[in-house]
């Protein structure tokens, strides 16, 4: 793609997208170009080979428009990235990715509301223990309860907040104020011992991330 071209997109997306977003160019193998904003910056830089793991690769490998909510283990944050795919006679030849923050006022009265047997019951973040994937929803435990959530453990990281949920496994978020011990576990990784007893496993994917916030 010519610079040109990519001047004139630009200057068109920044009238529609909005002003939180980034914005990502690449051709089928790298990022060509990136546009960060103040509210979230994956920190991508023109030259950069495209990861397996992100919505612009999924976009070109499947050649059509691509949304998903990612977490933080690729780029240190987690984002909302929608990808489209620019194709020339069937074949792809460039992307353009709007990366859209993580938010936190998706719940502004810091409830979730969960699915009992027979019935929803709305609980206080503060009695959420921990969160678990329950295939294509979310199982939650809370100090008194336990009931399943309609959305899936990576939208709801996406939209809890940070400062109170941590991703530690692929299948399990955690409430870290009902933390009781981290024991050492085999290869780097931890076990969780929350309140109730409920014991949570950490992967190695998050270990180093579970460190970091909690500053051990």
């Amino acid at each position: 793609m010519e610079k040109l071209t990519i001047s004139s997109l630009i200057n068109i997306l920044e009238e529609i997208v909005p002003n939180d977003a980034s914005i990502a160019i690449a051709d089928d193998k790298r990022f060509i170009d990136y546009y960060p904003s103040e509210y979230v910056d994956l920190n991508i830089r023109p030259g950069d080979e495209i990861d397996k793991e992100t919505v612009t690769y999924k976009a070109l490998t499947n050649q059509k428009k691509v949304s998903e909510f990612k977490d933080d283990r690729l780029f240190g944050m987690p984002y909302y990235g929608i990808s489209v795919p620019l194709l020339s006679n069937g074949e792809p030849k460039g992307c353009i990715t709007t990366i859209l923050p993580h938010r936190q006022n998706y719940f502004p009265t810091e409830m979730l509301t969960i699915r009992t047997t027979d019935r929803w019951t709305p609980v206080r973040f503060s009695e959420v223990i921990v969160l678990e994937a329950l295939q294509r929803r979310t199982k939650v435990q809370t100090i008194n309860k336990a009931g399943n959530h309609r959305y899936n453990l990576t939208k709801l990281e996406f939209m809890l907040p940070s400062d109170i949920f941590i991703r530690c496994h692929r299948s399990y978020i955690v409430n870290i104020n009902h933390i009781v011990e981290i024991h050492p576990d085999s290869h780097s990784t931890f076990m969780l011992i929350m309140k109730n007893d409920i014991r949570v496993p950490v992967s190695q994917t998050y270990a180093r991330n579970l460190r970091r916030l909690l500053h051990f």
